[in-house]
């Protein structure tokens, strides 16, 4: 078949899964992606409960402490780029089975560092799968969940993250209450991350390749198979022999995305968007439990002047909060838009900032719990569609590309906010510095309001213009 033929049909059998509603398959498939985010919030966020023990076992400099905090950050920039582009290239599966067995070996051996510079090293490697993994999984969930499920599922990663947080400060949090010694304690602690992964690895291992992904490999024969799998349809309009394509050039990527007003102007929301929240988190929310000691909230179970047990419970009740407001976030898609949740989560994390400087400020210990609260209601909904979004209005061929290159705009923003709000406090203090984090806030409200188009329902929209686009050929 010549190049022309191929690809009408590819385009044909690429309209027919867009407008399937899915079986059982299909929606365990993005169930088992957005379930990373479990495993990536545990690494990513135990460590900042454990900072105190890593401090006093390897004492190290500030620049040391955060790089230790901020690396696993880089890696998952490094990885996102990576990953996207060879899940692209080698197909979904075998890059998601990899990044897991990579993780689980790399979190057990953080556990066995031996001084500071080895644990910056290991987390800085560990970040890589997790990048590479959440920009495959967010191309998977596109590609294999049915209509009308597809936004509201990738929405979900931050009721996720926020599991997976609330998981790992109790369990923490209760080993140090049974006296566990520290110097142990802060190595389980991070180590502890491979058993989930293991587990998601093991049920991840009888899940189809999406078929989207093959049809732009030219693999039909496989893609037909993965489709009767997840959606019941084996694409009888494709032959029954793999056929040659065209390999997707990076650069066209862009050149395809920036050439639709519409996709253009979602996906620099998104890329806007997963920097200010990306930022606005790691600066302030991630140093959280150190400003709450810091600021003296905590009751209970004090070790020398840090109230341990108390500033942990106090954080575990502000993240199940957060976790409520990751469940609400997409359910609200059909009420108010992406718009609406990005413009409401941006302005409540500005409000929440501001009220958190001033009760630094002013020493108001509970207000300081009321600003942080409000900031993780905003946060969990301004951070739940970034993704989603440039996900969604990117052409199949370039899925994951888009998912990967739009998570670097988190991860760098995520690196640049954990390694330099210390600086900043110390420079500024901590009021000032909390204000320059609501700086960004304001932008992604700004943003929102003006640059991002309404997209609920973009997916039906384009599958209708593929539909078209199909039709006008055959005619």
């Amino acid at each position: 078949m010549d190049h022309g033929t191929i690809r009408r049909l590819s385009d044909e059998a690429t309209a027919v899964l867009l407008d399937k509603d899915g079986t059982a398959s299909s929606n365990r498939g993005g169930w088992m992606m957005i379930a990373t985010i479990l495993i990536e919030a545990w690494d990513l966020y135990a460590i900042s409960f454990v900072l105190i023990f890593i401090k006093a076992e390897y004492d190290p400099s500030a620049v040391e402490l955060g790089l230790a905090t901020a690396a696993v950050q880089g890696g998952a920039l490094v990885g996102a780029l990576l990953g996207g582009y060879v899940a692209d290239r080698l197909g979904r599966k075998r890059v998601f089975i990899l990044t897991m067995v990579l993780f689980i070996v790399l979190a057990v051996a953080q556990g066995f560092s031996q001084n500071i510079v080895d644990l910056i090293i290991i987390r800085f490697l560990i970040g890589i799968p997790l990048g590479s993994d959440i920009s495959n999984g967010y191309a998977y969930i596109m590609e294999s969940m049915p209509k009308g499920k597809r936004e509201i599922m990738g929405s979900r990663w931050q009721f996720m993250f926020g599991l997976g947080e609330v998981f790992s400060i109790l369990v923490i949090t209760v080993m140090y209450v049974t006296g566990m010694d520290h110097e142990i304690l802060w190595r389980v602690a991070l180590a502890l991350g491979a058993i989930p992964a293991l587990v998601l690895l093991l049920a991840r291992l009888n899940l189809p390749e999406t078929p989207l992904s093959l049809l732009q490999r030219g693999q039909f024969v496989k893609a037909k198979a993965a489709s009767q799998k997840l959606f019941d349809d084996p694409l009888d309009m494709l032959p029954d022999e793999d056929v040659t394509m065209e390999k997707p050039k990076v650069g066209d990527f862009l050149r395809v995305i920036f050439a639709d007003p519409v996709k253009k102007r979602a996906t620099i929301f998104g890329w806007i968007s997963n920097a200010c929240q990306g930022a606005e988190f790691t600066a302030f929310g991630f140093y959280l439990p150190v400003i709450l000691v810091s600021a003296g909230v905590g009751v209970t179970g004090s070790v020398g002047n840090t109230n341990i047990t108390g500033t942990n419970l106090v954080t575990a009740g502000i993240y199940v909060l957060a976790t409520i407001s990751g469940f609400v976030a997409p359910l609200m898609l059909p009420r108010i838009g992406h718009r609406g949740v990005a413009m409401w989560g941006f302005g409540l994390a500005f409000l929440g900032l501001v009220i958190g400087a001033y009760a630094l400020g002013a020493d108001i210990k509970w207000l300081i719990v009321i600003g942080a609260c409000i900031l993780m209601w905003g946060h969990y909904w301004d951070a739940s569609n970034g993704m989603t979004i440039v996900s969604m209005v990117a052409p199949p061929r370039f899925k994951a590309t888009a998912s990967g290159f739009a998570y670097t705009f988190v991860k760098a923003a995520s690196f640049f906010g954990a390694f330099i709000f210390p600086v900043m406090t110390d420079a500024w203090g901590k009021v000032w510095a909390t204000l320059a984090v609501a700086v960004l806030s304001g932008i992604g409200f700004l943003s929102a309001k003006f640059i991002l188009p309404e997209m609920y329902g973009y997916v039906e929209q384009e599958e209708a213009r593929v539909a078209r686009a199909v039709a006008r050929h055959d005619a």
